[in-house]
């Protein structure tokens, strides 16, 4: 086959997939018909991902697993807007990590809403005003995001999900050389895993913190003496040029994002539980409240303590580790586990990133 024939048939093949991709379009707008008359929650994310684990399954290549799960999460969400668009709130504005992460996860077609704050994003889903939120919860570089631990303490929201994203840092302005950058603006954490970057590069620049990498992108619009530290989506939406491309001082960084929900999520089989307690101020308290975890075969992927901001030298422990809260064994390590806090808190049991 030549060239021509080569298009002519991926002509025909494109009609197919649009013609199946209508079909089933169809097919989900009479399953949510069925829900609204059930009464059944039209969002169900252990469905979506089900759906995409069994294609993962059956995918013999040359597209990668990647590739599938981006195609199929557009499919996914361009459907469930066709029933109602999935109201979803991020930390703001458009084009930070945490949006690149919401669209990841819940695709372009749900209605994703910027919120100035991370203590927003649990205020509209807590006030069911969204659905879901999304929040950093901790970076491979520089740490927790203790904004977002500090509202788990308190809030009602449950955990619904986790992402990783990987995270690289450009250099963005309209300088027409570093010797013209007087200012470098960013988030505080960006700054942070940039550091020795600018320090070698440009050494007596002046750092300034703003709210969000996206903002940081804003102000360089505005000011050639400027520059940001952002992201690639960001260069594209305030059309900036890249001065600098890749300037983390890590190659293997990376953020987590929670997904925070109202709805405790089912099993998939690969689950991941997050838990806070506080435990006694005595000999061997953490030592007894770890034992459980290790005797039922349960493995920590983390721990970390943080103040209560409630009394002096108070302080909680954010616990996660595989398992689900429906599992026997993760059962049987929480009662154990309960009768050795002085108070603990389920944050919710989901898909591991």
């Amino acid at each position: 086959m030549d060239l021509d024939e080569f298009r002519s048939r991926i002509n025909a093949l494109d009609e197919q997939i649009l013609k199946l991709l209508n079909q089933r379009a169809d097919a989900a707008l009479r399953i949510g018909e069925l829900k609204r008359r059930q009464a059944l929650p039209y969002f169900v994310p252990e469905r979506e991902a089900e759906i995409i684990n069994r294609l993962l399954s059956l995918n013999p290549g040359p597209l990668p697993a990647e590739g599938v799960k981006a195609i199929w999460r557009e499919i996914l969400s361009a459907s469930l807007a066709l029933e109602r668009p999935l109201p979803v709130v991020y930390l703001g504005p458009p084009a930070t990590f945490t949006h690149q992460a919401a669209v990841l996860r819940f695709g372009s077609s749900a209605t994703l809403a910027p919120v100035r704050g991370i203590a927003e994003v649990f205020d509209e889903v807590e006030h069911g005003r969204a659905e879901f939120g999304v929040a950093p919860v901790e970076n491979s570089t520089e740490g927790s995001v203790n904004v977002t631990l500090d509202r788990l303490i308190d809030s009602d929201l449950l955990i619904a999900g986790e992402l990783l994203l990987d995270i690289s840092h450009h250099l963005l302005g309209q300088a027409q050389d570093l010797g013209a950058v007087r200012t470098v603006c960013s988030h505080p954490q960006a700054l942070a895993q940039c550091r020795q970057w600018l320090s070698t590069h440009l050494p007596g620049v002046r750092l300034e913190e703003v709210s969000s990498t996206a903002a940081a992108a804003d102000r360089a619009a505005d000011d050639p003496t400027v520059a940001a530290v952002a992201s690639e989506l960001a260069a594209r939406l305030y059309t900036l040029p890249v001065l600098r491309s890749r300037i983390e001082d890590h190659p293997f960084n990376s953020t987590r994002f929670l997904v925070l929900g109202r709805r405790a999520m089912p099993p998939t089989g690969k689950d991941k539980t997050s838990i806070l307690c506080s435990l006694k101020h005595e000999v061997g308290a953490l030592s007894r409240f770890l034992e459980p975890f290790a005797r039922h075969g349960l493995n920590l992927t983390k721990i970390e303590s943080r103040p209560t901001k409630r009394r002096p030298w108070e302080y909680v422990f954010f616990v996660d580790f595989e398992g689900h809260l429906d599992s026997p064994p993760v059962q049987a390590a929480l009662s154990e586990v309960r009768e050795r806090c002085l108070f603990l808190k389920l944050l919710g049991s989901y898909s591991t990133a």
